[in-house]
């Protein structure tokens, strides 16, 4: 077997309470059969991260460090961190209240010819290096622009943001992405711009990239509403068919973050992994976010938080099992856990502040790909690195962290100091079955 990470048996957590002819070159690319993940004839499972601004770091503009960028996949791949999950760009006008700056495609179709350039040379650095990286297209979120800001551009009016009218107001407004044929219609443009490029650096197109896994339909895509439900369904499903007519060679992905992400409609989740077009299912997991925690009780909702997560992939790997059948016989698609996330003790943000019960998360996670067997992959959000936040919020000219720009900076983020953190999945990512 070819391990990215862990995937052994017999470690506990701390948390209580189609392959060609025998002469022929194996195929670069990550494939699926009977419910794994492959590359050539060798399983493929992994522990990664999530690391959106990769594509800005690796522009030669406006937040570019390619010095930086080195470092960071330097030190991801000294501790066994082979798999990236990364932003493809941002949409929309810039100096928006927690959105990310730059944006890639600044209107419809009119691209920052920099940033691309740093997407190309971002993986062709990653081709070098062996790492893979999944890229996720479209956002149901403000923070890059996304959802609203299709439906703003299709002309539905200006876009609701968060910053000032709170979530509910931006949730409805979101809904109505899934129902509007001019905003899907600028959304499939901009998958062919992306999928159907020819890098800059490498010459060649995308779809002959060893370094991509996956491309994914979105960040976290919901109907936001009941209403939305039956044209969020078909959405899904006639995009991933958009993708695959473009690229067969990768897998393409969802992004969702399950039931929770369904309206809590498990039936809606199973069904918009059972596409043929749609090669593994995806979940994410926030405790915090998702009230399992609360800001006093980080640590002592531990066990609490544990507990959850587990039943909640177990519920996913039930129900999509019982979803795959066909012709009578079932048939399996692999599960990532590829968002989580567990905060600070005390709600700190610093660099180097106490991480004793993400730790512990962090091994029950991890624990769960080691001997459930009902994850292929998880992908920890997210990574921070050697930045150094200057400001509680993001702001423009500050570090890059994991915690996109609506977030407290540091939170969530794994910085390059948080040496117990590091030590753990340094352990959980280099280990051999």
């Amino acid at each position: 077997m070819l391990f990215a990470a862990a995937v052994v048996t017999g470690v506990t957590g701390s948390c209580s309470g189609q392959s060609g002819e025998s002469d022929k070159q194996p195929s670069p690319y990550v494939t699926v059969r009977d419910g794994e993940f492959y590359i050539g004839d060798s399983v493929y499972r992994y522990v990664g991260t999530n690391f959106w601004y990769g594509s800005i770091l690796a522009s030669e503009g406006e937040g570019g460090d390619r010095e930086r960028l080195a470092q960071e996949l330097d030190t991801l791949q000294s501790i066994g961190i082979n798999n990236l999950r990364i932003l493809v760009g941002g949409d929309g006008e810039e100096g928006l209240a927690s959105h990310i700056s730059p944006t890639l495609q600044k209107s419809p179709g009119v691209y920052s010819d920099t940033l691309l350039r740093g997407l190309d040379y971002l993986l062709a650095d990653l081709e070098k290096r062996g790492m893979k990286a999944v890229l996720y297209l479209n956002n149901a979120w403000e923070w890059s622009g996304g959802f609203s800001t299709y439906l703003e551009w299709a002309g539905a009016g200006k876009a609701v943001n968060p910053a000032d009218a709170g979530y509910p107001a931006y949730m409805e407004y979101a809904s109505k992405f899934v129902r509007n044929d001019s905003a899907k219609a600028l959304a499939a443009d901009h998958i062919r711009n992306i999928v159907g490029r020819v890098s800059s650096v490498t010459g060649k197109p995308y779809s002959e990239s060893p370094a991509i896994m996956a491309w994914q339909i979105a960040n976290e895509p919901r109907a936001f509403s009941e209403e939305s439900k039956e044209p969020f369904a078909l959405w899904i499903g006639e995009t991933a068919k958009l993708i695959k007519s473009l690229d067969p060679n990768h897998l393409v992905s969802v992004g969702s973050e399950g039931s929770w992400g369904c309206e809590n409609d498990m039936s809606l989740w199973t069904r918009i992994h059972s596409y043929p077009e749609v090669d593994y299912a995806t979940i994410h997991i926030w405790p915090y976010n998702w009230s399992w925690v609360s800001e006093k009780t980080v640590v002592d909702s531990l066990p609490v938080a544990c507990r959850n997560t587990t039943d909640y992939i177990n519920a996913h790997h039930t129900a999509l099992a019982k979803a795959l059948v066909k012709d009578e016989e079932s048939w399996s698609k692999p599960i990532v856990l590829e968002e989580f996330g567990y905060p600070r003790d005390n709600m700190a943000i610093e660099p180097g502040s106490p991480v004793s019960a993400r730790d512990s998360y962090y091994r029950h996670v991890f624990t769960e790909v080691v001997n459930g067997g009902k994850l292929a992959g998880v992908n920890f959000w997210g990574w921070g690195g050697l930045a150094n936040p200057a400001h509680a919020t993001w702001q423009p000219g500050d570090d890059y962290t994991g915690d996109p720009a609506q977030e407290a900076q540091g939170l969530n983020s794994v910085f390059a100091s948080d040496s117990t953190t590091i030590a753990l999945i340094k352990e959980m990512a280099t280990r051999k079955r």
